[in-house]
């Protein structure tokens, strides 16, 4: 009543209607919670991230992360492993070029960019990996881009008549210059992108133009 005037337009025993919240699909709720958790982990770390915490930024109870993912650590082992192929099919589908100057090159940009576009993903990627027996590390992932370069390498020494056999051992250490580098890169941010990439091919490069068949210690240290 209003002034002594009825207002009819709802009824007095009609309860206000409630606004209808739309529900997720069974897909759709699995990455909403894939995404919550690697930016908590990301920001977190593993053990500093709870269920609740998960739980309550997607609105929804504790069973529904356990009905998804089983469980914090079957979260993490997804979130990792979507991260580790994002990384590597952006390092593999990058080695186009057939100058191998030029795809060191590549090689370097894809990892930076990576790094760039996907602050979150790396900064999980490289923690050490809490679970036992994980499904991926930073370490077995350096070891697969080592892989593809493998292959690079083996060609470019036989051209030049080096032992193709050392191959592995160079991939890793080229590719490990590139991954230190980034983690160091990921928080200062300087100098520029472009900067970065340059410097480290111009190492790995001029490192490789004047490669010695076979190297010898100078020093006293010999074995």
């Amino acid at each position: 009543m209003i002034d002594g005037v009825v207002d009819s337009s709802t009824p007095s025993n009609e309860k206000p209607r409630r606004a209808r919240r739309t529900r997720m699909t069974g897909a759709e709720r699995r990455a909403q919670l894939l995404e919550i958790g690697r930016t908590l982990f990301a920001q977190k770390g593993f053990e500093a991230t709870s269920v609740e915490e998960i739980a309550a930024k997607a609105g929804v109870s504790k069973p529904v992360v356990y009905e998804h993912f089983g469980g914090k650590e079957g979260l993490y082992a997804v979130v990792v492993d979507r991260e580790m192929r994002r990384l590597l099919d952006g390092v593999t589908s990058s080695l186009t070029a057939g100058h191998p100057r030029e795809l060191c090159e590549q090689a370097a940009f894809a990892l930076l960019d990576y790094i760039e576009e996907y602050t979150d993903g790396f900064r999980i990627l490289v923690r050490d990996s809490p679970i036992p027996q994980s499904t991926g590390s930073f370490a077995s992932l350096i070891s697969d881009i080592a892989t593809q370069v493998e292959d690079i390498l083996g060609r470019e020494f036989k051209r030049r008549g080096f032992d193709p056999k050392l191959a592995p051992l160079y991939a890793q250490a080229l590719v490990g210059m590139v991954a230190l580098t980034g983690q160091w890169w990921l928080d200062v941010r300087r100098p520029k992108k472009e900067e970065v990439a340059a410097h480290l091919v111009n190492l790995a490069w001029h490192g490789l133009d004047g490669l010695e068949a076979k190297p010898r210690l100078i020093g006293r240290r010999k074995h």
